[in-house]
């Protein structure tokens, strides 16, 4: 190791050497930030990959050392034969990065680094958070599958793609109750007059407008197109919009008991495009919680449908309808039932704590969630994974990460385990809804047999089929189908 630190610092002459270490099991998009903030020091970034045989390293080295050597902003990878600390007194590095989560810790580098004069630096790189408007254009029907199946992930847990037919098949038997915020989307296309003389104003004149069911109507609308016996329960108003959600939901074979609020507007939000972009969004909604009298309402209802039920998904919005108390008193009695219950709780504009969804099989929330239940805006992926873990007391975690993918956390030999799957469709046309039908598709899988990774396997391919398309658009068992069981277009293999 001795020649190799040489040999290291000869070849970086001139330049600042920034240095990292660990164990790199899996590769995951907090790594690559952390790699992208060292690089960005200003100098030659060299990663160090512990040795096989040191605590909770799972992977082969050599296996590691390549991952690790194929990320850009690496410069050079190298294999430790002894503790970092060591090393980092061989090559004396200018930077040595560690994670945020090591701040105000011990830390056997800090006298290494203060001996030579150099720096210990704490960060988890940049947190970027992924727009959930519309993205990319629309160029009219989808002709070809843009979806790319990775072949890494099942042959590192032991399954294969092929396999996920049986699971498919099985939703057929499944009785699946819904409750949660109902949403209706407007997409307004527009035609582009140009700029107003009078001020700086866009103008647009509509030409057409596409009405879909959104929020926990879609989610309703996914299980039963799976082919579920679907229960779909919650609250909306008076108005043209709750009849075209309980209209569409009929006809598409759910049972819809929707209680009418005539003090709240059915959540309404309208969609202005132009040549295949967003332009402007308009929400008509009220957040507020509905009444106790409500909330005995849903309670009652959810109590009635989960008596014959096998799965219950909260999928809330935080637009009133989940209240606490309604969340605690379902959530016992699907529990107390053996229900396998999933939670969903998106936030954009508003905000939401999808901890309060406690003893879940499984939760899906975006980071952003993660870090606005916990208030945690600086720690790495891994820990904020574990400590939502912790407070929600949920089996199974999914932090999705829109384009990044997906970070899974889940137990696997007695012990949680982290992995990671990237997006699987890389051409998206409308993000919208990605996330209803992974979390649709994942949380019946596990119902039928399906462990955590095969789950999430099969929720992605069903979140790439859903982002092909323009609007909420229901997913069928026949569409997944063909998905699962189309040749992979491309081998497309990511880091592990």
């Amino acid at each position: 190791m001795r020649l190799l630190a040489l040999d290291l610092r000869e070849r970086s002459a001139g330049e600042k050497i920034i240095f990292i270490s660990g164990n790199f099991n899996i590769l995951h998009p907090g790594h690559l930030r952390l790699f992208r903030f060292a690089a960005e020091l200003g100098g030659r970034l060299v990663v160090g990959v512990n040795a096989d045989g040191n605590e909770g390293v799972t992977v082969e080295q050599a296996l590691r050392l390549e991952d690790v050597r194929a990320i850009a902003a690496v410069h050079e990878a190298i294999a430790l034969a002894e503790e970092p600390e060591a090393f980092i007194a061989r090559l004396r590095p200018d930077y040595v990065v560690k994670g945020k989560e090591y701040q105000g810790l011990q830390n056997v580098e800090q006298a290494i680094v203060d001996g030579y004069g150099g720096t210990l630096v704490f960060s988890s790189g940049e947190v970027r958070f992924y727009s959930t408007e519309l993205l990319s254009s629309d160029r009219g029907n989808r002709t070809k599958s843009t979806i790319f199946k990775p072949t890494d992930f099942p042959r590192r847990n032991g399954f294969g793609i092929d396999g996920l037919t049986a699971t498919v098949e099985a939703f057929s038997r499944l009785k699946v109750v819904v409750i949660g915020d109902l949403i209706v989307d407007d997409y307004i296309n527009c035609d582009p007059l140009g700029m107003s003389r009078e001020d700086p104003t866009l103008v647009v004149t509509p030409v057409e407008s596409k009405r879909y069911v959104g929020g926990a109507g879609i989610v309703a609308a996914h299980a039963r197109g799976l082919g579920a016996s679907v229960t779909f329960i919650s609250v909306a108003g008076d108005d043209d919009a709750a009849q075209f959600a309980r209209s569409e939901l009929r006809d598409q074979g759910v049972d819809v008991q929707i209680f009418t609020d005539p003090t709240r507007p059915t959540t309404l939000k309208q969609r202005f495009r132009a040549s295949g972009k967003t332009l402007l969004r308009v929400n008509h909604l009220r957040q507020l919680s509905v009444s106790p009298e409500l909330q005995d309402q849903l309670i009652q209802a959810a109590e009635a449908a989960l008596q014959d039920a096998d799965v219950l998904l909260f999928a809330d919005f935080n637009y009133g309808c989940l209240a606490q108390p309604v969340v605690d008193q379902i959530s016992a009695y699907g529990q107390a039932r053996g229900v396998l219950m999933a939670a969903d709780s998106q936030a954009s504009s508003q905000m939401s704590d999808i901890s309060r969804f406690k003893g879940m099989c499984l939760i899906t929330p975006t980071e952003h969630e993660v870090r606005l239940a916990l208030r945690e805006e600086e720690a790495g992926l891994i820990i904020i994974a574990e400590r939502l873990q912790r407070a929600a007391q949920v089996e199974n975690l999914v932090i999705t990460l829109a384009g990044e993918g997906l970070l899974i956390y889940a137990p696997k030999g007695g012990t949680y385990h982290t992995d990671r799957l990237p997006a699987f469709n890389t051409a998206p046309k409308d993000v919208a809804g990605a996330g209803d039908s992974f979390f649709t598709c994942a949380a019946m899988a596990l119902r039928v047999g399906a462990n955590i990774w095969q789950a999430t396997y099969l929720g992605s391919i069903a979140a790439a089929w859903q982002v092909s398309h323009i609007g909420n658009t229901q997913l069928t068992a026949e569409e997944l189908l063909r998905e699962v069981s189309s040749p992979i277009l491309k081998i497309q293999e990511f880091s592990s």
